[in-house]
């Protein structure tokens, strides 16, 4: 592992107000907050749809993607008491939280579901490629250790990538040999996650004309990022690989994904053939 342990050094990014620190993290969410409404908005105004109603479903999303991601992680590490930490927040526990209460918020106000998902999918691309550069500022969601010269150590990562913490909590092998306080480096798979959820984007802003009935673009969204799931837990530092070599987020991933296919399947006649 010589070559694991001489390569790139990350160091979290913290912006100092006075006396008010300001993680890379929650600057990265409010980004993504606010790149997710921009670009529904636009999608929504091409299509001569209501714009107006967007700013009700951030909201909404913020709240309920808050909540499930960390009701996820309570229940990912069996801890109750995680609901009230600062730390600990899972994207699929977001995502599925996000989308039912935004889905709860139209249903109150009598929105379409089908539409508004349809916009709402380029978005939620975006604001995925936008919040995962918060895991990067604060050094979050690293994966495996790697033998490479791109390899990234985290000295002060969320926790630390030392050979102790990849052993205990990741159970990571093949680290024999090394002291256990020694920072390894792993796979950035953060900037991984970016770069993906910036493809998601660009295909799903191409397609944003497709001419399906509304709601296929959701479910090519749903589609896009269960792969992308699917294929970054592979190199993901985790100790939830509950099926074997697989991951819990990687049979939510395969879920979305199966889910995706059948609701293109679904929506896959004609604008204005099938009810919105």
């Amino acid at each position: 592992m010589e070559e694991a342990v001489t390569s790139i050094v990350h160091h979290p990014f913290v912006l100092q107000l006075g006396p008010l620190p300001l993680t890379g993290f929650g600057i990265a969410m409010l980004g993504a907050f606010l790149i997710a409404q921009v670009v529904a908005q636009s999608v929504l105004t091409q299509r001569g749809q209501d714009a107006d109603v967007m700013p009700d479903m951030v909201i909404a999303a913020v709240i309920g993607g808050l909540l499930g991601g960390k009701i996820y992680y309570a229940i990912l590490t069996k801890d109750p008491s995680a609901l009230a930490a600062r730390a600990g927040f899972v994207f699929w526990g977001g995502l599925i939280g996000g989308i039912l209460a935004t889905y709860g918020w139209m249903r109150i106000k009598k929105l379409s579901f089908t539409q508004i998902s349809d916009a709402s999918a380029p978005a939620l691309a975006a604001a995925y490629a936008v919040g995962r550069t918060g895991c990067w500022a604060v050094g979050d969601d690293y994966g495996r250790a790697w033998m490479s010269r791109f390899a990234v150590r985290f000295p002060e990562g969320a926790p630390p990538s030392t050979v102790q913490n990849l052993t205990n909590e990741f159970s990571q092998s093949g680290l024999e040999g090394l002291a256990p306080t020694d920072v390894v480096g792993v796979y950035p798979t953060q900037l991984f996650e970016v770069a993906m959820g910036m493809a998601m984007f660009a295909v799903l802003w191409r397609l944003r004309g497709h001419r399906h009935a509304a709601g296929w673009l959701f479910g090519a969204y749903c589609v896009l990022a269960g792969a992308e799931r699917i294929i970054v837990e592979v190199f993901r530092a985790k100790d939830d690989r509950f099926f074997g070599p697989f991951t819990m987020a990687q049979a939510i991933g395969l879920a979305f994904l199966i889910g995706g296919v059948v609701w293109m399947q679904m929506r896959r006649r004609p604008a204005g053939t099938a009810a919105a």
